[in-house]
């Protein structure tokens, strides 16, 4: 390694500090949550990504143009069509988010967006961040929260997982010092951590739920991970009613599929990476990836999505059109929920249980072995008139 290259890398680091300063700095900016009762007119994004992102999206949207058709009708709710998030956008602009794209999505109050390509090494595709983390960095979305739940089984749990820091807050920034040496970068802030822990702790409380685990790898990530962890639990000591203890990530997977004690599980607060794997392997028990939504909370801002990919194999297969929308509309529950539409999110996810697990009218296989994605939407929609009536 020579001293050129050691200077390079000193400087590009030093940069990335600077960046992350900034960054800290402004996240301190915005205190106070958006009231949407207060709002005269609440814009909803409806943002179809690429891969299968419109196919799923597109139900998702039909569904949710139905509960709130009134609102629509009385200047309420307005719905905006965004769908210039696609990878082909992206790469020729050579960014995760194309500037006009970013402005639309700003225009929005709270986003439902389908999934997006990453390029990833070797691909052939530019090194583009995710455009999922650049949202999450330019809308300030920091609580990415996702629920799981299986009545039969005594699963109850809420994931709150940091989204803006982490190992994936300079995920494409790390750097090559030489060809036998790669560095990346793990960020934590004070401010980043104490939000995310006050919101988890919130939820606890007014969700009546006894039990907040905090989980790192902070016996051997020490500086990051060990600040992380000691902020969630100085938070905690502001809420003496609800326990808080702490797990490390390998053992918490492996507790996870623990019958005896993953039911004494509520609510989970967890570094970026770390939230990222284990809501994968958590959403298996509802039945995988494709049923699971998440939310993207932000103080001015919010998105909700499904939390797995595009999928392109799909598309190149002619497949997308059977592709599941299950994830997607467990996002839309989420959106209405977190709007105030409480009776109308909880109609939805009664519905949603109906049809894919109670009466199991249509079967969605990803293949022409089951149904559409439209036409499963059609069912969805059919049981939630009923419900309605």
């Amino acid at each position: 390694m020579t001293e050129t290259q050691l200077n390079k890398a000193a400087e590009k680091f030093k940069n990335l500090l600077q960046l992350q300063a900034e960054r800290n700095e402004k996240i301190k900016q915005t205190k106070e949550f958006t009231d949407y009762t207060a709002l005269d007119k609440i814009v909803i994004g409806i943002c179809t990504g690429d891969g299968i992102g419109p196919v799923i999206t597109k139900q998702s949207a039909k569904v949710l143009m139905n509960i709130l058709k009134d609102d629509v009708e009385k200047g309420k709710i307005e719905f905006k069509y965004i769908e210039g998030l696609t990878i082909e956008n992206r790469v020729a602009a050579l960014k995760a988010i194309p500037d006009d794209v970013l402005e639309e999505l700003k225009s929005c109050d709270v986003i439902l967006k389908g999934p997006t390509t990453t390029p990833q090494q070797g691909d052939g595709l530019p090194n583009i961040e995710s455009a999922n983390v650049a949202m999450r960095k330019e809308l300030d979305l920091f609580a990415n929260v996702r629920p799981v739940k299986v009545k039969e089984e005594g699963i109850d749990w809420t994931f709150f997982r940091e989204n803006t820091e982490g190992a994936y807050a300079v995920g494409s920034m790390g750097i090559n010092v030489d060809d036998e040496l790669a560095i990346d970068f793990v960020v934590t802030t004070t401010e980043g951590t104490e939000r995310i822990a006050r919101l988890a702790y919130e939820f606890a409380k007014n969700n009546k739920k006894e039990r907040v685990s905090i989980v790192t790898k902070a016996n051997v990530i020490k500086t990051t991970d060990g600040k992380f962890l000691n902020l969630c639990k100085d938070i905690g000591k502001e809420y003496p009613d609800i326990l808080t203890d702490e797990w490390y990530i390998d053992i918490m997977t492996a507790k996870l599929i623990d019958k005896k004690r993953r039911t004494d599980f509520k609510v989970f607060i967890l570094p970026n990476l770390y939230g990222d794997i284990i809501t994968d392997e958590a959403a298996e028990f509802q039945g995988g990836v494709g049923t699971a939504g998440s939310a993207n909370i932000g103080k001015r801002y919010a998105m909700f999505e499904a939390i797995h990919g595009s999928a392109p194999r799909m598309v190149t297969e002619g497949r997308d059109k059977y592709a599941d929308p299950c994830s997607m509309l467990r996002a839309s529950a989420m959106l209405l929920s977190h709007i105030g539409y409480i009776k109308e999110s909880e109609i939805l996810e009664e519905a949603l249980d109906i049809c894919m697990f109670k009466e199991k009218k249509l079967a969605i296989t990803g293949r022409d072995t089951g149904c559409t994605c439209e036409q499963f939407g059609e069912y969805v929609t059919e049981t939630l008139e009923k419900l309605l009536e």
